[in-house]
């Protein structure tokens, strides 16, 4: 039972000689879910998110660099400030987020590079999570910034004269006398790439076994239905 689920998984197989003779149709999916998958390794070593604040204060701005386990940049800083306008500190906030993101990310790494060897529709479950992943990353973000901007500490000398507020994801704002620039780090570029790389790899799969899988389920049709006629 468990030797039939794997080959269900696995779908069917083509000989080596089909496959030389058609490399591109059989190869291009591989190629696609093996480079998603570097690209999204590389993602863990790069900033995902960057956010620029400028005050009078601070002329030459405060920066922080968000990479999916840590900030890094003038968070010292932006504590204290924190301090002052009731913001929790940096260190409350995506600790679950923060504790699995790298593992989460190896993970989704391997199962793209497993889902080189599937040839069925198990395919999507394997690299489907890859392409999901930047947006998820996006809504994490903005209901951090949200939580963030909506947990003032009534108590901070300046959290009534700020406001509840929520930082933008991307692009100019502004939060208190701060005027604020936010754009995606070069590790969410190479992990919005591995997730296009995978939907590529996808139709390309797809057009590659779909058609092998038809007629191994007309094979299995006829084989069962053989079999009851025996019993």
């Amino acid at each position: 039972m468990i030797s039939r689920l794997i080959d269900r998984i696995l779908g069917p197989r083509r000989p080596q000689v089909e496959i030389a003779e058609q490399q591109y149709l059989y190869r291009a999916p591989r190629n696609l879910f093996i480079s998603a998958a570097t690209a999204l390794a590389l993602s863990i070593m790069l900033p995902y998110w960057e956010l620029k604040l400028i005050a009078p204060q601070f002329p030459q701005g405060l920066r922080v660099r968000a990479w999916v386990n840590r900030l890094e940049g003038d968070v010292h800083e932006l504590e204290g400030l924190n301090h002052y306008i009731g913001i929790p500190s940096f260190e409350d906030g995506a600790v679950l987020e923060r504790s699995i993101a790298i593992a989460g990310i190896l993970v989704l790494t391997g199962l793209l590079l497993a889902g080189v060897y599937i040839n069925s529709r198990w395919v999507m479950v394997f690299v489907g999570p890859a392409v999901l992943f930047p947006l998820i990353f996006l809504a994490d973000l903005q209901f951090w910034l949200w939580k963030y901007g909506h947990s003032l500490d009534p108590r901070a000398p300046l959290s009534g004269a700020v406001g509840e507020f929520t930082p933008h994801i991307f692009g100019p704002g502004m939060i208190a006398q701060f005027d604020t620039l936010a754009w995606p780090g070069f590790g969410f570029m190479l992990a919005v790439l591995a997730a296009v790389l995978t939907a590529r790899g996808l139709i390309a799969h797809r057009r590659a076994y779909r058609p092998l899988a038809t007629v191994a389920s007309g094979e299995e049709a006829v084989e069962q239905a053989a079999t009851e006629v025996l019993v």
